[in-house]
């Protein structure tokens, strides 16, 4: 398997060509019953889209978020039917779990585009771009990590955001969490450092004079 640094095909960072301080924000790993409807509320508080990269299985389970996420303005991507290690996968598996987590999406919300694809763990191979590419979606990475996942703290996650960004920046956050790694008791305050971080950075970035806009699509 090659590097992502490797792999062109994949895109880390998305310029506008109009030379605006453009950043878009990301989520993976939903959506989340008890978290996805608080990260939708604080984008919506602040009238700001996002892309989010839904797992499969979890959009087949809550189909209502996912027409949410599309009525309110929000693009919907690919993160696979249930989120594993695509490199460990054969090629017919590859497949299935692109093209199922396709399906999962359009079948909640048949009126919806999904665009864009984000292999799980950031783990691409020169197969799941090509099976990417066929199925019509954008293979797109990310260029600011604040490891929200681990929980690092509200302070550690805008702190590392903010001194990272850059014009047409892809910032990861997440909105849940893999199947392997979900608890019952895990529900509860999920990403609540998330969701207080996010309404922190929102007024942040545009006090920086960053708008925050919609991924393009670049097939």
């Amino acid at each position: 398997m090659r590097r992502i640094d490797s792999l062109p095909e994949v895109r880390r960072a998305c310029a506008d060509g109009t030379g605006r301080r453009s950043v878009y924000l990301t989520f993976d790993d939903g959506p989340n019953p008890h978290c996805t409807p608080e990260v939708l509320d604080v984008l919506s508080e602040h009238r700001v889209p996002a892309t989010f990269f839904v797992i499969g299985a979890y959009a087949t389970d809550q189909p209502h978020l996912i027409r949410r996420m599309f009525a309110e303005g929000h693009e919907v991507a690919n993160h696979t039917m249930t989120h594993p290690d695509l490199s460990r996968c054969g090629p017919g598996d590859v497949q299935n779990k692109i093209r199922e987590a396709n399906r999962a999406i359009r079948t909640a919300c048949p009126q919806g585009l999904v665009r864009h694809m984000r292999a799980p763990y950031g783990i691409w191979t020169e197969e799941v771009i090509t099976t990417s590419a066929s199925a019509g979606l954008a293979a797109i990475h990310w260029s600011v990590d604040p490891r929200d996942w681990s929980r690092p703290g509200v302070d550690a996650i805008v702190g590392t955001v903010l001194a990272s960004v850059q014009p047409g920046a892809i910032v990861l956050l997440h909105d849940g969490c893999p199947p392997d790694e979900l608890r019952p008791s895990t529900h509860a305050g999920l990403r609540d450092q998330t969701v207080v971080a996010l309404s922190c950075l929102i007024p942040a970035l545009r006090e920086r004079g960053f708008a925050i806009r919609p991924l393009p699509y670049h097939p």
